[in-house]
């Protein structure tokens, strides 16, 4: 199978996270605003974790959806920065 070119491939960006129980908290949060096939248009995968923060990986174009989703959720999670890479992401910490 022939990989993809770059031109086809999601375009992701990285959100840094703050808040408490985000593993489980950030798919319920995203789940309760999007629903299920707003969720699988995300793309959202968990690249790092600690105990009081998160860097996710979402797909572009869904951006400012998940970010009203985890706003609008019922505790708190806070977006600190969203950035197209982990480098700059770490950047300014």
């Amino acid at each position: 199978m022939k990989p993809l070119k770059p031109s086809m491939r999601e375009n992701k960006r990285y959100l840094l996270v703050k808040g408490k129980n985000l593993r489980e908290n950030i798919e319920k949060a995203i789940l309760e605003f999007v629903g299920v096939l707003g969720m699988s248009k995300t793309g959202l995968s968990f690249i790092k974790t600690d105990s009081n923060s998160a860097i996710i990986s979402i797909n572009r174009e869904s951006v400012n959806s998940v970010r009203t989703g985890l706003c609008v959720y019922k505790e708190k999670i806070e977006v600190e920065r969203v950035s197209g890479t982990l480098k700059g992401l770490s950047k300014k910490r």
